[in-house]
């Protein structure tokens, strides 16, 4: 299994990637430990009873996280050349433990690298859903990805 080539990918596309994932409290609290985050609306359930949510949110990383890896076998696993940067991360609804989520992308945009001949950028659109196809997330990547080698056919 392989991701896109540079070639590959079509501006405005959408996919709606097949993995969906509960979201457990084990998850929660080891993200947030070996993050080192220690804010108690994470861990700490009797404070967390007294926020607005009742309970203890799952960490907002953790979902980007989540969310950003749900496309990966189908669009850049092997492919990509890395990150070049992540902007306007938003949560426009919480996480909780239980939450099962589920993702998409859309391709907005794309272009030949400047500096390099092996590659270009793609900037991508991910969103995140619940059970209730509530969003919880949405981010903009750009992504440097591989061009096709050698000029030739991709191979599967």
């Amino acid at each position: 299994m392989r991701g896109l080539y540079f070639e590959e990918f079509e501006v405005g596309r959408v996919y709606k990637h097949a993995f969906r994932r509960t979201v457990t409290e084990m998850d929660n609290v080891l993200f947030t430990s070996l993050t080192m985050n220690v804010a108690p609306i994470h861990l700490d359930a009797e404070y967390a009873r007294s926020t607005i949510h009742g309970r203890p949110l799952v960490n907002s990383l953790f979902t980007v996280a989540l969310i950003g890896a749900f496309h990966v076998p189908e669009l850049t696993m092997g492919t990509t050349l890395g990150n070049l940067g992540y902007e306007e991360v938003r949560f426009p609804a919480p996480v909780f433990h239980g939450d099962t989520l589920r993702g998409e992308t859309t391709i907005l945009d794309k272009r030949l690298s400047s500096s390099r001949t092996d590659s270009g950028i793609v900037w991508f659109e991910h969103r995140g859903y619940n059970q209730r196809d509530e969003l919880v997330m949405t981010c903009r990547r750009a992504g440097l990805m591989s061009v096709i080698p050698d000029g030739g056919i991709p191979e599967d």
